[in-house]
């Protein structure tokens, strides 16, 4: 990545930069990607997510659960020592989200449906390419979209509802 060797021009091997990916639900992380200055290896402009740490497992799917080939997008799924057993008090979440894991001949075996669209780069490597579903994360909370939408279409007056997420940028005095 280009991002690989701005971060090497400016301070060189005095610190060590580790880009690294994972939901609550995997133990915070689950993947980690260490630039190396190779701006030739790189596929792309955007920093990886990177490779699944020890003891977790990484998979890239389509909507029938069957892997996808290397550079075709697919939602990441998650499995592994680190992975969550469900969501308190949530079952009917927990069931739709941690599903029977495909990999593994444990009938017990979960793998966690981030609902992150990403794929894997020749390399090995993870690329983050955007969410799946409505949820954004607004100062480190997760909001789902289409819940508000429904919350507001509940009124008698209301007939639809669109409901996004912008970012509010004081305007300056000094302009």
């Amino acid at each position: 990545c280009s991002s690989d060797l701005i971060w090497k021009k400016q301070v060189g091997e005095r610190v060590r930069l580790c880009n690294a990916y994972g939901p609550t639900e995997a133990t915070i992380t689950a993947t980690i990607y260490e630039p190396d200055g190779n701006v030739e290896s790189s596929s792309t402009d955007c920093v990886p997510i990177g490779r699944p740490i020890a003891n977790t497992e990484a998979y890239v799917l389509d909507q029938r659960l069957n892997l996808v080939p290397i550079g075709v997008p697919g939602e990441l799924h998650i499995a592994g020592a680190g992975l969550a057993s469900g969501y308190l008090n949530r079952p009917e979440f927990t069931a739709e989200r941690f599903i029977a894991n495909p990999f593994c001949n444990e009938t017990e075996a979960r793998i966690y449906k981030t609902g992150d669209l990403v794929r894997y780069l020749p390399d090995g490597n993870l690329e983050y390419l955007c969410r799946i579903d409505n949820q954004v994360k607004l100062r480190g909370f997760r909001i789902e979209l289409g819940e508000i939408e429904a919350v507001i279409r509940q009124h008698p007056k209301i007939r639809d509802a669109a409901v996004i997420v912008r970012e509010n940028i004081p305007q300056r005095s000094d302009r």
